[in-house]
């Protein structure tokens, strides 16, 4: 099978090849796409050397399925050449996500939803997706009414040139800066820009995104997104609110059973999930489980995955083998 990776230079685009490698996805010829600046370098995949080729190039070499990590912008204008070619793209970018005609998916949550018509298909945002594999199971046994989340996110979310603004600020070294502030020894509580009601679009996505993915309109949800100077995957303070009371027990049993999710919770032994223990893993991790007591049926606790992993690369890859799995491609 031919695969594309447009925006293979780049941070996510450099771990879909690292995943698509690890999970032994069916890949016959690579094709990475890349900027006109990047165009004729070289990335390599599984110890061998591929060229970085323009969109039109490959366009014409028809990939099955073009995993897409280029920006906004850039997917606005190509995907649907991709797809008009027949191309199958799965983007990681908030272009599609929130547009009706395209889904928005999380596999193991709503990835039945998808069918060989959907040829752009959305990778929802890197803390929506960790949160809502936690929600899935609870969600169907308990019903959701509320969630309050705060997130405690890594530069690389941002990407490289926010890596290296931690690396330079943390090393005293003057460089280019991608945030209006010093973010080392410090916190953001801004995640992208501001939006007219207050809140960020970062905010407003989890919002909005929890909503579809869960295909549920009725779940209420309100983020407050921070920035931190951290590395290796986001983490998030979470409190649902439920229409049916739950047992705790229980709740760790369903979140155990569900694929992709590791319960880290015992604080006995100081054991709760931290982004350097959930750095380079492709599970969501959730501890810190335990009652609401001021509230009636209501939850707290602690998510944490590798952003870059689950949150990006990983899922979009996933989305893929569902695809191959299925026969939808």
């Amino acid at each position: 099978m031919k695969v594309a990776v447009v925006g293979a230079t780049g941070l996510v685009g450099t771990k879909m090849l690292e995943v698509l490698a690890e999970r032994n996805f069916p890949v016959s010829e690579l094709i990475p796409v890349a900027s006109e600046k990047s165009i004729g370098k070289e990335v390599n995949f599984k110890g061998k050397m591929y060229t970085v080729v323009s969109f039109q190039d490959a366009i014409n070499m028809k990939p099955a399925i073009a995993l897409f990590s280029a920006g906004g912008t850039t997917s606005l204008a190509l995907a649907p050449l991709f797809a008009e070619a027949g191309i199958t793209v799965i983007d990681n970018s908030s272009a599609w996500r929130m547009n009706e005609n395209n889904k928005l998916i999380v596999p193991e949550v709503n990835g039945a939803s998808l069918t060989a018509s959907d040829k752009i298909i959305a990778n929802p945002n890197c803390s929506t997706i960790q949160m809502v594999m936690a929600l899935k199971p609870l969600h169907d046994a308990y019903t959701i009414k509320r969630v309050v989340v705060s997130t405690y996110q890594s530069v690389t979310g941002t990407g490289v040139k926010a890596v290296q603004q931690l690396q330079n600020e943390r090393a005293q070294l003057d460089g280019e800066k991608v945030y209006p502030y010093t973010i080392d020894l410090n916190i953001i509580p801004q995640i992208d820009v501001f939006t007219a009601n207050g809140y960020t679009k970062e905010e407003m996505k989890m919002v909005n995104e929890t909503k579809k993915i869960m295909q549920d309109d009725n779940i209420q949800v309100t983020a407050t997104c921070v920035r931190l100077p951290v590395m290796g995957g986001h983490s998030e303070s979470v409190n649902i609110e439920f229409e049916k009371d739950f047992d705790l027990d229980e709740v760790r049993r369903l979140l155990s059973c569900f694929p992709g999710v590791t319960v880290v919770d015992d604080i006995a032994q100081l054991k709760y999930p931290m982004p350097l223990d959930a750095h380079d893993k492709d599970d969501v991790f959730v501890g810190r489980i335990r009652r609401d007591e001021t509230q009636a049926n209501t939850l707290n606790c602690w998510i944490v995955s590798d952003n870059l992993r689950k949150g990006a690369a990983t899922n979009a890859v996933q989305i893929a083998e569902y695809l191959v799995q299925n026969k939808l491609v």
